[in-house]
């Protein structure tokens, strides 16, 4: 292509990016590649490159809270492409990234050509999974696309707020945590609640605690 792509690789392990880095070398020798190591960062380097092409996430970030990343990201700049790259493999992991939005799923297992094949296909406007899980793509689920899409409204400062709740935070806690009022952390709750269509924090964890992945037993 005659423009520079720009692409953001977001994993907290440093010799994994440098392996991204390689793939991505070989679709686009001339891109720009941009680096997170947190989902803040993430979240952050989206904000500061919004004309990115692509993004490649890992799902077990600090601060990533299994999908909710993936997510987040998909409200924020819907109109850019994310890849979660992730050592869970499990099917029913695959599925639901796909479901939140997810324009492709590369196991950390994979090689350098299938990574960058996968990359190369999801530019192109494909939606890339590895050979063996393709079929899974026409079994998609209407609640858990209807759960996305709530979960995708939430503002940043909501999202932040939400995650705090799963952690057990009270909401004196959270405004301090987030340098505002108590009454301001009670109308973000009160705003999740009704974007999610529940009753109580109670019932808002619950539905976050959806989104959380098991880590994988040995990450690669």
């Amino acid at each position: 292509m005659a423009f520079a792509q720009k692409f953001i690789v977001a994993d907290d392990h440093p010799l994994f990016r440098a392996a991204l880095n390689q793939a991505l070398r070989q679709v686009a020798p001339q891109a720009e590649i941009v680096e997170a190591d947190t989902m803040e960062a993430t979240t952050d380097m989206v904000l500061r490159h919004p004309d990115a092409d692509l993004i490649l996430l890992d799902l077990h970030m600090p601060g990533a809270h299994g999908f909710s990343g993936l997510i987040q990201l998909r409200g924020q700049s819907p109109e850019v492409p994310v890849v979660v790259i992730s050592g869970s493999e499990e099917p029913p992991v695959v599925r639901r990234a796909i479901d939140y939005g997810a324009s492709g799923f590369i196991p950390k297992s994979s090689s350098l050509d299938i990574i960058a094949e996968a990359i190369r296909q999801v530019l192109e406007g494909e939606v890339w999974l590895p050979e063996e899980m393709v079929d899974i793509l026409g079994e998609s689920n209407e609640e858990e696309a209807r759960f996305a899409e709530a979960i995708a409204s939430l503002t940043p400062q909501q999202f932040r707020v939400l995650n705090m709740l799963n952690e057990g935070l009270l909401n004196k806690q959270i405004a301090y945590e987030l340098n505002v009022s108590e009454a301001t952390i009670k109308a973000h709750v009160t705003a999740i609640l009704r974007k999610l269509g529940v009753h109580s924090r109670t019932q808002a964890v619950i539905a976050a605690q959806k989104l959380e992945v098991e880590p994988p037993k040995v990450e690669s």
